[in-house]
């Protein structure tokens, strides 16, 4: 399964950083913005796989764990840093769990919202990948 972490640049400054999203760092035009928040560190987020969209997922606050499965082999990636966001291509299954207190996931997607593009059944999933 191929991981990419994608850098988001940043200015530090003694005040405070700042990271900055353009659009020469995301490889995909951004057609949606949203943000996971208050989640309680038992839930487990996610839970489908997409067949077009792609995303990437960054811990602006806090840290979670996100675990990546392509049919074949899993992968647990732990966000933790506000300048460091995972990119997830379609076709990956995605859940999201061990939320931290006050973590917060900005996601940045590819497309805007459409039911069609969801596989939220494992099984299906799977036989899609065949």
């Amino acid at each position: 399964m191929e991981i990419e972490i994608i850098e988001i640049p940043k200015i530090e400054n003694s005040l405070g950083n700042i990271a900055v999203v353009e659009n020469d760092v995301i490889p995909f035009d951004i057609k949606r913005v949203y943000y996971l928040y208050d989640i309680p560190s038992s839930s487990i987020r996610g839970g489908h796989s997409h067949k077009n969209l792609q995303q990437v997922l960054i811990a602006i606050s806090g840290s979670f764990d996100v675990v990546l499965k392509d049919g074949f082999s899993t992968t647990t990636i732990t966000l933790n840093k506000p300048d460091k966001g995972l990119l997830i291509k379609n076709n990956t299954w995605r859940e999201l769990e061990n939320f931290s207190s006050g973590a917060v996931c900005l996601v940045l997607a590819s497309t805007v919202y459409n039911e069609g593009d969801y596989i939220r059944d494992f099984d299906e999933f799977l036989e899609s990948k065949k």
